[in-house]
């Protein structure tokens, strides 16, 4: 079933009220790849009567009251993008097209959605029950965080949009105990994986250095993003308070991963994989056309890109489902309407990563000053395609499945690790699930890019394409690499930009097209190199490329 959206819903199911009321930035598809949709499920299994207010019309209350006043909390987010990365290009132009608003015209996604829809609220419902704000823009906005379209340092989001809390990461089980002590009537401000303002800092909580103080001192603000991130794995972290305008942010310790099974669990729910048909209304979904007839493998990524949110926000414990767990989904698909036969994307965060993880991290956490696949991927993790290979295998033989593929990048760095089943991996995938062309993200050419990103350098992706090309010719496909660059990232000068157009040309053979000029987003240590002007591990100046008609400029260089 769909959450319900009108009061007509209501009635039919015969709710006289809600419990929880969801409001998203994005437009309502229930779909286990929509945070907010899957969030909606699991507390409607928990038993709770959930609604959902999508996009609602920020003039007036029409929208945000249709539903009445919810009996336990409100759930708000800006839906799957952070709403200024959803609303604006790299150089800051207005983004005319949006995939996750019915029509795809990008005019009802408000800028800081969670902040303007919290403020929504508070005008229409005085008083009301408390306010969560959940989802990526929340996870990654929950400290004081560098905004680069304000190019300032703002404080933790909780307080500007003045809610009562924050679920950050992965909150399926959170925001359960939360709706649970709620009905009862107990405290909840001592729940894993959720922030929330306070008067007192709490005893025994690890002190960052004070917002005001980082708001312009570089270095309080790189010991405090260096605190920060240390802290956010639940088997090693310790809550964190920061003082932010005469009261304190409290972060408590992160949610434990979630289990095998747990995920499994979620992945079984009864998803529409559709748009609400009042969105319909409004046009087509493009963003449904991509995930209606996917399915997620794995969350979390211990790939830390410096450059990339997923670890903050999803963690960087590779949790999987089982193998049975997908190919019931995948049984699941050829039931739908529209089905013709094509899973279009089988992937996680990084497709590669499903189905291994390092046993000395499942039981003590991940390593403080040591990442698992840079600056070379630790003798710790045992990489093994094995598992992804069998499932591959497996969802051949489902009836009614006739291609599987795999949409998302890979890793290739380890791909070339596995000498037991890299090889035999790389075989089935370009004969059976390369829809023509296989993602990888090289990002650049250049050394002393790659290592300010966090990615591995040239050497591996000569070998990998080497790999690839004889493995294509060996299965008689037609099938290429399609890379992933990116210009402007701290550090990266127009010279380089000019190296890594040599290279595509010389080595690569190729006019790239996927070009994306950098984004700093909030918290991840590539923001923290454009805020601050060096590297956060070595202290060294670096160039920032800050003139958005030179980021153009870096951009054009690879693709003319």
């Amino acid at each position: 079933m769909f959450l319900p959206m009108s009061r007509a819903e209501l009635d039919d199911l015969g709710w006289p009220g809600l419990d929880i009321i969801l409001v998203s930035g994005d437009a309502y598809i229930d779909s286990p790849f929509i945070g907010v949709s899957l969030i909606g499920k699991v507390l409607l299994e928990a038993g709770y009567r959930v609604g959902m207010i999508a996009q609602p019309d920020i003039s007036s209350g029409r929208d945000i009251t249709r539903l009445g006043e919810p009996r336990l909390f409100w759930g708000v987010s800006s839906g799957c993008v952070d709403s200024l990365v959803a609303n604006y290009t790299p150089t800051l132009k207005k983004r005319q097209r949006d995939d996750l608003t019915a029509g795809g015209l990008n005019v009802r996604r408000p800028d800081r959605a969670v902040i303007v829809y919290t403020n929504l609220i508070k005008h229409y419902f005085k008083n009301t029950v408390p306010i969560v704000l959940g989802g990526i823009e929340a996870s990654l906005r929950r400290i004081s965080h560098y905004d680069y379209w304000s190019d300032s340092i703002r404080r933790s989001v909780l307080f500007d949009a003045k809610a009562d809390a924050l679920v950050y990461g992965q909150g399926e089980a959170t925001v359960v105990e939360l709706a649970d002590r709620l009905a009862r009537g107990e405290d909840w401000r001592d729940l894993n994986g959720l922030c929330y303002a306070a008067e007192e800092p709490v005893k025994d909580y690890l002190a960052l250095p004070d917002h005001e103080q980082v708001r312009t001192d570089t270095a309080a603000f790189i010991s405090m993003f260096h605190l920060f991130y240390q802290n956010t794995d639940p088997l090693t972290a310790r809550g964190l308070y920061q003082k932010q305008d005469g009261r304190y942010l409290i972060q408590n310790p992160p949610r434990s991963s979630m289990t095998s099974q747990e995920l499994d669990r979620v992945h079984s729910l009864d998803y529409e994989r559709a748009a609400h048909p009042l969105e319909l209304e409004h046009g087509p979904l493009r963003a449904l056309e991509t995930i209606r007839f996917a399915i997620p493998t794995h969350r979390g990524c211990y790939g830390e890109c410096n450059f990339c949110a997923i670890s903050v926000h999803q963690g960087r414990t590779v949790v999987s489902r089982t193998i049975d767990s997908i190919v019931q989904e995948a049984r699941y698909l050829t039931s739908l309407p529209g089905f013709k036969g094509t899973i279009s994307d089988l992937s996680g965060p990084t497709a590669n990563t499903y189905g291994f993880e390092c046993s000395r991290k499942l039981e003590h956490g991940a390593c403080r000053h040591r990442r698992c696949l840079f600056p070379e991927i630790c003798p710790e993790l045992q990489v093994d395609h094995g598992n992804l290979t069998r499932l591959l295998q497996a969802l051949r033989k489902v009836p009614g499945i006739k291609h599987v593929f795999v949409g998302s990048g890979l890793r290739y760095d380890l791909l070339l690790a596995d000498v037991r089943n890299g090889d035999r991996f790389l075989r089935q995938l370009t004969r059976y699930h390369i829809s023509g062309q296989l993602k990888v993200a090289p990002e650049h050419s250049q050394t002393k890019v790659t290592e300010l990103m966090g990615k591995p350098g040239l050497e591996k992706l000569k070998d990998f394409r080497q790999k690839f090309e004889r493995a294509v010719r060996q299965a008689g496909r037609r099938s290429f690499l399609t890379y992933y660059l990116m210009a402007a990232h701290p550090g990266c000068t127009e010279h380089d930009m000019n190296e890594l157009a040599r290279f595509c040309r010389r080595e690569l053979k190729i006019k790239p097209e996927q070009v994306q000029i950098f984004t700093p987003t909030p918290s991840t240590y590539s923001s923290l190199m454009y805020w601050t002007g060096q590297d956060p591990f070595s202290g060294q100046r670096l160039f920032i490329e800050r003139n958005k008609r030179n980021k153009e400029q870096q951009k054009r260089l690879i693709t003319g």
